[in-house]
């Protein structure tokens, strides 16, 4: 009988969820997430309700679950619904469980920007440096960019700044550009001596966000290799260099 007394308790628990009442909705959540495995796929189900409040509360009820729900959400990740798949690297994130961290590497690949973004901040709190690569791979995508510069300032560990740096040196232009503008981010002075030579790499792009970082970084020693971009054939170049220049103390010769 326990069986299905305990099925109806969980139908019971997750028609509370829809309650207008908070308290209920938070006692639900609660009863729900010491209800154990028999809940989870009914709460994995939840988290494409079309309301944001359901999807949210599921979530919550699945974290308080615990480890037992890790498996289950990693599968969850590769769900058809990108409603799924978002909560499911949200509650990854929650769990903080080292297990996530390739899997969620994987889904900022994700088709949806939502989800791509749901992995960032997961990948954020759990704060393993595995991440790094993936997530420098991720600085060429024009919706996460700036989250991802931030996690890696964040996670900050040298192997942020020895891939970024790796990334700045590089053949590809697009990784070029956002490892310039990540590592004044980041702001580690291991990354002048890299971004002075990427004074002279031939994207404009580069040229100019290595020339910020560097003003970011207070790296003085930057200024001599600095004077022949006053007369880059990029004016953006030229312009963001004279306030470089400005901002680093030197002064021109009137």
């Amino acid at each position: 009988m326990s069986n299905e007394t305990d099925s109806d308790r969980i139908d019971q628990l997750i028609s509370a969820l829809r309650d207008e009442n908070e308290s209920l909705r938070d006692h639900a959540i609660a009863s729900l997430g010491q209800s154990g495995a028999d809940a989870i796929p009914r709460l994995i189900g939840l988290m494409a309700d079309e309301d944001v409040v359901i999807r949210e509360a599921a979530t919550s009820a699945l974290v308080r679950i615990g480890p037992s729900v890790v498996e289950p959400l990693l599968e969850a990740l590769q769900d058809d619904e990108w409603a799924i798949r978002e909560q499911a690297a949200s509650a990854l994130g929650k769990l903080k469980d080292p297990r996530a961290v390739d899997p969620l590497v994987k889904v900022l690949k994700d088709k949806d920007g939502a989800v791509r973004t749901a992995a960032v901040w997961a990948l954020e709190r759990i704060g393993d440096p595995h991440a790094v690569p993936g997530l420098i791979e991720a600085l060429t995508d024009s919706t996460l960019r700036e989250d991802v510069a931030r996690v890696l300032k964040k996670i900050g560990d040298a192997r942020a700044v020895e891939a970024l740096i790796d990334g700045l040196l590089g053949n590809n232009w697009m990784v070029r550009r956002h490892a310039a503008e990540a590592l004044g981010k980041i702001g580690d002075q291991r990354g002048i001596s890299p971004l002075i030579e990427s004074l002279k790499d031939e994207d404009w792009l580069v040229r100019r966000n290595a020339a910020e970082s560097l003003a970011r970084l207070g790296a003085k020693e930057a200024i001599q290799p600095l004077l022949p971009l006053l007369e880059d054939e990029n004016t953006m170049v030229q312009e963001t260099v004279e306030g470089v220049l400005a901002s680093l103390g030197w002064k021109s010769k009137p």
